[in-house]
């Protein structure tokens, strides 16, 4: 299943919604720029992507991922993804994304290193502060990026640590980056949950999580300690469920120590699978693309559902879950602090200014909140005919296209 495809059929149907020209939906039906090479590390050959997706309203940005699945399909929607994500929230960034086709998990330290460094000497004409930045995301963290960013001075002979994020502290980045997209998406939840669930004490509120990596379980802590219920929740190995609630702290103790979530003693073992079909309020999508296809669409029991992962619900998936009145918070809206925050740490290391940490905190949850109310705000002004995801595009995609037309590039025909 191309998921790229998928993305041009959500592009088709906002140039019937809006009236969008053929020539102006052309410019965000293809990247600007794929670059393709393989990484040679001990005699293995990994193949390596970075795509800018567009540049109309700054450098691109967007995260480099290590996966043994990675393909330029899934990099290019990625990259895609990022544009949308970038110009709703109304920073200064255009979209990018970049891949290894590699397994970090049956790689030692010394192996990770070497192809992180690799990553950059073949892509390091390619990005800078100015022109594309990169970002931790599936498989890499802030000692990847670390790596990175020294292999990019060393090759350019100057210091410029904002030529990527997600970096230690130590070396540029910032302390608020590594719960960053958890915390906007917690922050989404509890504004859908005020709008859509009113009334509800957050105890009343069941909620269902896939995927505990870093995003899923710092949001799971979030919503916890908040008081909502959390009924069930997986990794890549497993899931448990109990209809009651999980006590989240000691799952988080319990993945902490190197176990699965499915192994966890105060619930009962049931697949990733069974998880998205259980019966709860929220279902929060925090792993990877497509898991939510056609196939299982139909048995999802869930009214409300947050992609806190991106790509994680099908283009057909989508229409049957609109038809069965399902609400759908869009990856674009619910995973951006992480890329906030990203922009955070960018003006930083361009300005040289220090800023608190609180009053980034402060930036980070005004930002999350007024995207959301300017996205639930055109959901309304359709009348709700429209959905979320779609209202989100638009606002998305008129941005770039706005910037296009200032820019001069011909989106008129």
């Amino acid at each position: 299943m191309s998921i790229f495809e998928d993305n041009n059929r959500r592009l088709a149907d906002i140039s019937r919604l809006e009236g969008i020209s053929e020539a102006e939906m052309s410019v965000l039906s293809r990247p600007v720029q794929t670059k393709y090479t393989e990484l040679e590390i001990g005699g293995q050959k990994y193949p390596a992507w970075r795509i800018v997706y567009n540049r109309a309203l700054g450098p691109g940005k967007g995260g480099i991922r290590f996966h043994p699945e990675v393909s330029e399909d899934e990099v290019k929607s990625l990259a895609f993804w990022m544009a949308l994500k970038n110009s709703l929230a109304d920073i200064p960034y255009g979209g990018a994304k970049g891949g290894v086709k590699f397994n970090p998990k049956e790689a030692g330290r010394e192996e990770l290193e070497l192809v992180s460094r690799a990553y950059i000497r073949a892509f390091h004409e390619h990005l800078g502060e100015n022109k594309d930045v990169p970002a931790p995301d599936v498989y890499t963290n802030a000692q990847i990026m670390a790596w990175m960013l020294d292999e990019f001075e060393k090759i350019n002979g100057r210091h410029e640590p904002g030529m990527i994020t997600g970096k230690p502290l130590e070396i540029g980045g910032l302390a608020l980056r590594g719960d960053a997209t958890a915390q906007g998406g917690y922050l989404i939840v509890k504004e859908m949950a005020g709008e859509f669930l009113k009334g509800r004490q957050n105890k009343d509120i069941k909620i269902a999580i896939q995927g505990f990596g870093n995003a899923g379980l710092f949001m799971t802590e979030k919503l916890f300690a908040d008081g909502y219920t959390v009924i069930a929740a997986s990794d890549s190995q497993g899931a448990v469920y109990n209809e009651n609630g999980l006590n989240i702290t000691e799952l988080i103790a319990l993945k902490n120590s190197g176990q699965s979530v499915g192994g966890y003693s105060g619930g009962g073992k049931i697949s990733n699978g069974e998880l998205l079909e259980l019966k709860t309020d929220i279902l929060i999508l925090a792993a990877l693309e497509n898991q939510i296809t056609k196939d299982n669409a139909p048995r999802i029991q869930a009214r409300y559902l947050v992609e806190l992962a991106n790509g994680p619900i099908s283009y057909e998936a989508d229409l049957i879950l609109e038809n069965d009145k399902k609400i759908i918070v869009p990856d674009i809206l619910a995973n951006s602090g992480g890329v906030i925050v990203s922009y955070f740490e960018w003006a930083q290391n361009k300005t040289g200014q220090i800023l608190d940490e609180e009053y980034l905190r402060t930036l980070l949850k005004k930002k999350m909140k007024t995207n959301w109310q300017r996205v639930y705000g055109k959901y309304l002004e359709k009348e709700k005919k429209i959905t979320l995801r779609q209202a989100a595009y638009i606002l998305a995609i008129r941005k770039i296209l706005a910037a296009e037309k200032w820019r001069g590039r011909n989106t008129k025909k």
